[in-house]
């Protein structure tokens, strides 16, 4: 009879995908063990071993029904990491990099995304934007895990995540920081293009069905809107992140 094997254990993670377990591999994050389906030896898999061999982390070749059992995801294209917990940042983490970069802070702000493929989708825009951290809460939020890892293709090794109790606290200290808070609402009077952020910027993004809580909205500083026709009033929470973060970026750069 054909072993069926265990879950990673609780104690672990698991990263899985081509293109996320080489980001990880190429971060220099610890990886516990690397589980590559057998015969799959040609295309990226092919420098993810040679990664792995590199930095002399186990590898272990199971049969595909095995990676089948094992996978959280159910699309891990030949290949699993087990890698310890993710260790979250701190929001002084985040203000720190951006001090040591000589730049004003670029922080994201997550109020009540529950979509793991959201979360993953905007870690990835967030990096390639230039943001400094991400800052979720404890409760009412998606945790980094295997689903968030594989849909942001990887780009959670390269991202600062901070995990706050409070996220009405957490604006309060960022304003004592001279960080401003922009919220995103579609009742606002201006549109995100029309304002400037040459300051430090903390960019709130509400839950995909109700946006921003109250009381979350109320401590922003400014809120601004994204145009829209009158057939569809909302978007998706990651697209609205990512159409605000690249003109945040843009002006960013120009200046």
């Amino acid at each position: 009879m054909k072993e069926i094997p265990k879950k990673i254990e609780k104690k672990t993670e698991q990263i899985e995908g081509r293109n996320s377990v080489r980001e990880l591999l190429k971060s220099g994050n610890d990886v516990n063990k690397l589980y590559i389906q057998k015969g799959e030896k040609h295309g990226s898999i092919i420098e993810i071993v040679k990664l792995a061999k590199e930095k002399k982390i186990v590898i272990v070749e199971e049969e595909r029904y095995k990676l089948d059992q094992m996978s959280e995801t159910k699309n891990h294209q030949g290949v699993i990491a087990s890698v310890p917990p993710y260790n979250y940042y701190t929001v002084d983490d985040i203000i720190k990099d951006a001090k040591e970069k000589n730049e004003q802070p670029f922080i994201i702000v997550l109020d009540g995304i529950e979509d793991p493929h959201n979360l993953g989708s905007i870690i990835r825009t967030a990096v390639c934007a230039g943001v400094h951290g991400v800052i979720i809460p404890k409760r009412r939020s998606v945790l980094v895990n295997s689903t968030v890892n594989k849909a942001s293709a990887g780009a959670v090794q390269y991202m600062k995540i901070a995990r706050v109790n409070n996220l009405n606290d957490t604006i309060k200290y960022l304003k004592e920081k001279d960080v401003w808070i922009y919220g995103t609402d579609v009742k606002a009077e201006k549109f995100y293009y029309e304002e400037k952020y040459d300051t430090g910027v903390a960019l709130i993004i509400g839950s995909e069905g109700t946006g921003m809580s109250r009381l979350v909205k109320e401590n922003c500083d400014i809120l601004v809107k994204i145009p829209m026709t009158e057939k569809i009033n909302s978007l998706n929470a990651s697209v609205s992140a990512g159409i605000i973060m690249y003109e945040i970026a843009n002006q960013r750069r120009k200046n």
